[in-house]
């Protein structure tokens, strides 16, 4: 049964990413851009880039049909993760675990935006590596086997930190994709045909992404909807080690790394509301945060796992 799901949702993922590559240059010629062969002018892919769409940022519409592809994978990779990680009447996880199900949240947030924005720049990365992340546990099957698991308070905690975990995932993938396109847009002043066939091609694939100024306005809510769930799992942790270990603070690398994330990110809202951050400066400090928090819990897994073989 288990691999059957690893398969089909692999398969799923690749078609869908495959679609999104094989369909994308429709938009650019719309828009004035680049397509194959004939290269758009510098200046018409900045304006594609920074002015907002006639319907201020909304979706211009995927098909039904993709709407329904995206869910039926969504399904299949939830399935997937319920059968691998709560096998019988145990919880097995690890970090290859914790990848896929930061995935498989990030794609369905993805999944919800694409109904009010147009995306397609980012679902040419989310999907390819949540099809990665899905077959990951085939490699990496080492488990740390949780004896806990049935008890509700941790229940809560393990919901409420993937939740948070696949909001930020997210987030880091508009943090990068805003970089990019920051870049390319500095770069325009460079005389017309000067560009190399691989600045063309990325140019080609930026021109896919909404506006800048919308994919700010998204990064910040998913942070602070982030935020919000980070403090809730750091607040439920806490309470979970009083009632399993009888102490409420437990020094270990995971508690110091999820807490310095945790300042940071709300640095950052901080940042925003009261000094205006944005640019290059927040997108930075925002993918920092994020590897921070990978190594919360991701990082030290891996390691565990991996470097040193502590499995159990």
């Amino acid at each position: 049964m288990a691999i059957v799901l690893y398969a089909l949702t692999a398969l799923l993922y690749c078609g869908l990413a495959f679609h999104g590559w094989a369909t994308r240059n429709p938009r650019l010629a719309a828009a004035g851009g680049a397509t194959p062969g004939h290269p758009g002018r510098p200046g018409a892919a900045a304006t594609a880039v920074l002015m907002p769409p006639a319907a201020g940022g909304r979706a211009e519409g995927q098909p039904a049909w993709w709407h329904g592809l995206v869910m039926v994978a969504l399904v299949s990779h939830g399935v997937l993760l319920h059968e691998t990680i709560f096998p019988a009447d145990r919880m097995v996880f690890g970090f290859a675990f914790a990848l896929s199900s930061m995935l498989w949240l990030g794609v369905g947030i993805y999944w919800i935006e694409s109904f009010f924005f147009s995306l397609a720049g980012l679902g040419l990365v989310v999907f390819p590596v949540a099809m990665l992340a899905s077959l990951m546990p085939l490699a990496f099957p080492g488990t740390l086997i949780l004896g806990y698991a049935a008890r509700p308070l941790f229940k809560l905690h393990f919901v409420i930190a993937n939740v948070a975990y696949g909001l930020f995932t997210l987030a880091a993938f508009h943090a990068f994709l805003m970089l990019m396109a920051e870049r390319r847009l500095h770069g325009f002043n460079r005389p017309a045909g000067t560009e190399s066939a691989s600045s063309q091609w990325l140019g080609r694939w930026l021109d896919l992404l909404p506006p800048l100024l919308t994919l700010e306005k998204l990064l910040f809510r998913l942070i602070a909807a982030g935020f919000v769930l980070l403090t809730l799992t750091i607040a439920s942790g806490f309470l979970f080690s009083e009632q399993l270990f009888a102490r409420a603070f437990r020094i270990d690398h995971k508690t110091v790394f999820a807490v310095i994330s945790w300042l940071m990110f709300g640095g950052i809202l901080v940042g925003r509301h009261f000094r205006g951050w944005r640019g290059r400066t927040a997108l930075r400090w925002v993918i920092a945060s994020f590897g921070i928090l990978l190594l919360a819990y991701v990082g030290s897994r891996f390691v565990m796992e991996v470097v040193l073989h502590r499995i159990t």
